[in-house]
């Protein structure tokens, strides 16, 4: 019978950036634990703490991978305080990171989420973790061991999932003619990737025009950036599966001056449809 050998994955998304050796050396963890694990970098772009820009950007991403991935999250600005350092099990992926917020996306149905403390330290790389580098001493190590097939529950005492921090601006409201939100990232080409789910232009008639509005502002929505002359704003869904703003060839993020938890509103009008 032939053996067949499992590579288990594992992503890194951090703050890092790559001038310093700190990505490297997580690599270096897991490589020393787990060496049959491939590793892939999701991220080292996101913002220094940004941990709402870190849960955008692991939410977009996760699920793009095979079940069995195990998904390490390093955007931690209260490293060695008290915040808890967890590992989570979400519909076959693992999770592993601060508990600051930045597993949000995950927690939508918490039926489907066990979650561990990592307070084992049978699995750290250290006894005595650094008070700066748990990425380091406990992430990236933790990670390894799970892909090399330690059980969640050998990690740490369990948490209760509804005890795990979130972020506000997950939440979006229906209103009478449209619905509310927030932006909630700004990417690279200064998008403003709302919180409100791009399926909402499902249940709208092909013709039917529909704006989202920002700083008193209407932006009327598109199909492609290309529908719209260079330099024009337009909104439109995105492929991450939200609404956003754009500039076609251009940063809506300039142009508006906005930021991330500004007020959006996606505003429809049921007796008005373009003539074709």
């Amino acid at each position: 019978m032939e053996l067949v050998l499992v590579l288990t994955l594992i992503t890194l998304l951090t703050d890092f950036g790559l001038h310093d050796s700190y990505v490297g050396i997580m690599k270096g963890v897991i490589a020393q634990i787990s060496p049959a694990a491939s590793v892939i970098d999701l991220s080292h772009d996101v913002s220094p703490q940004d941990i709402q820009g870190a849960s955008f950007q692991l939410a977009m991403a996760y699920a793009h991978f095979p079940q069995g991935t195990i998904h390490v999250v390093v955007v931690d600005p209260g490293v060695g305080s008290s915040r808890r350092a967890i590992a989570l099990r979400h519909q076959g992926y693992g999770f592993v990171g601060p508990d600051n917020g930045v597993f949000s996306p995950l927690l939508k149905t918490l039926s489907q989420v066990q979650a561990v403390e990592l307070n084992n330290p049978t699995y750290w790389y250290q006894s005595q973790p650094s008070r700066t580098f748990h990425g380091r001493d406990i992430f990236a190590p933790v990670a390894a061991h799970l892909s090399a097939g330690i059980d969640l529950s050998c990690l740490g005492q369990p948490v209760l999932p509804q005890s795990l921090c979130r972020s506000l601006l997950l939440s979006w409201t229906r209103q009478p003619q449209g619905a509310r939100g927030q932006v909630q990232a700004v990417d690279r080409f200064g998008n403003l990737i709302t919180n409100l789910p791009a399926a909402l232009l499902e249940d709208l008639p092909p013709t039917q025009p529909w704006t989202l509005e920002i700083q008193h502002r209407s932006i009327p929505g598109h199909p492609a950036y290309s529908t719209v002359k260079v330099g024009d704003l337009l909104a439109l869904g995105g492929s991450h599966g939200w609404l956003e703003i754009a500039v076609n060839q251009g940063s809506a993020q300039s142009r508006l001056q906005a930021k991330v938890g500004d007020r959006v509103d996606w505003v429809f009008d049921p007796l008005k449809e373009e003539k074709r």
